[in-house]
């Protein structure tokens, strides 16, 4: 206000002093949830028992983790997003983790144990329940629902971390405690566990232990982020969570080496995928004029392995022209290429209304 007195003619200072103080009014009374700078995180007594309840290794908590693990089980066998999306929010697996990392921030042993007991035998119980289903079914095909989690990068990192500390900072508020579902999905606990089990019933080492690092991920991301918002919040310190923040911050840095692995891996398979599209449709006349079904690419350390399906007429393409276009390819992308194509005989009937 002195400011306004000072820049602004006398005869102006009244009316715009006035609207002022009405613009904020007007505010105070209808920013309703906004006023955010007057939110209070829960006491350290209640969010402590709240903790202690949601990582209790109960009746209720098997339960509902059994039939979480069956829905997810279930989902990713029928290829469901939707299904699989219903089991995440049925688990109560985010309980006994945001337990650990309120545990880690407060230095809190009992509540460690009690937590990771939890968690641990919850892990078992759904990658045995996901197993069972997956023998007793006798389905062995992978679908894109259980392959997009046998591939963590450190894109899923940072999704772990931020929804981490999405859920820790809403345990700490009574008014978001909404968002908890939310984080749930985002996380996806759950059908990582499942994947695992779907692996060792389908004897599958690569699905096994892709599925197991992107747990992991999700698991050490989670508590670290979560520790770290306790800790701002000032539920405990750094000095008491040293210990479990350094512990969960040399496990990201051992997880992130094959996870930006990984990651560079699925750059350049994206890149090479769209080079080799418009190779493929643009500047070889070979394939000029076919229906091209699908192009998948693979990146080895030593080759780029492209897989095409092709509907054509049979006898369309001769084993020189593949040798010709694989050399082709070799050469514009600069590196060894090996070219499988699959080439779908086509046979139309067109049968006229009577």
């Amino acid at each position: 206000m002195a400011l306004l007195r000072f820049y602004l003619p006398q005869r102006y200072h009244r009316p715009v002093i006035r609207t002022l103080r009405r613009f904020r009014t007007t505010w105070a009374k209808n920013s309703g949830d906004w006023k955010w700078l007057e939110g209070r995180p829960v006491s350290l007594a209640n969010l402590n028992r709240s903790l202690w309840r949601g990582s209790n290794p109960s009746l209720n908590y098997y339960t509902l983790l059994f039939l979480s693990g069956v829905i997810s089980a279930l989902g990713l066998l029928a290829g469901s997003a939707a299904t699989i999306i219903g089991a995440m929010i049925v688990a109560p697996l985010m309980g006994p983790i945001t337990g650990i990392a309120f545990a880690v921030s407060m230095n809190n042993r009992r509540l460690l144990k009690r937590s990771g007991m939890s968690l641990l035998t919850g892990a078992v119980l759904t990658v045995l329940t996901a197993y069972l289903i997956c023998e007793t079914l006798g389905l062995t095909t992978l679908n894109p629902e259980i392959t997009a989690r046998t591939r963590p990068t450190l894109i899923d990192l940072a999704i772990a971390l931020a929804a981490g500390s999405a859920g820790a900072f809403a345990k700490t508020r009574r008014d978001v405690a909404d968002a908890l579902p939310g984080v749930a999905i985002a996380v996806a606990l759950v059908p990582p566990l499942s994947v695992v089990g779907i692996g060792i019933a389908m004897s599958s080492r690569s699905v096994t232990v892709g599925s197991t690092l992107l747990f992991l991920t999700n698991l050490a991301g989670i508590i670290l982020s979560g520790g770290l918002v306790f800790v701002w919040q000032q539920y405990g310190s750094l000095n008491r969570a040293r210990r479990g923040l350094i512990a969960s911050s040399l496990l990201l840095t051992i997880l992130g080496i094959p996870l930006g692995l990984s990651l560079r891996k699925l750059v350049v398979e994206e890149q090479s995928r769209t080079q080799i599209s418009h190779l493929v449709r643009d500047y070889m006349l070979t394939f000029q004029g076919t229906d091209i079904q699908s192009l998948s690419v693979e990146s080895d350390p030593d080759r780029l392995i492209v897989d095409l399906a092709i509907a054509a007429p049979r006898d369309t393409f001769s084993e020189s022209q593949i040798r010709q276009a694989r050399q082709f390819l070799a050469a514009e992308l600069d590196r060894p290429v090996e070219l499988n194509v699959r080439v779908f005989p086509v046979r139309e009937f067109s049968v006229p209304a009577e």
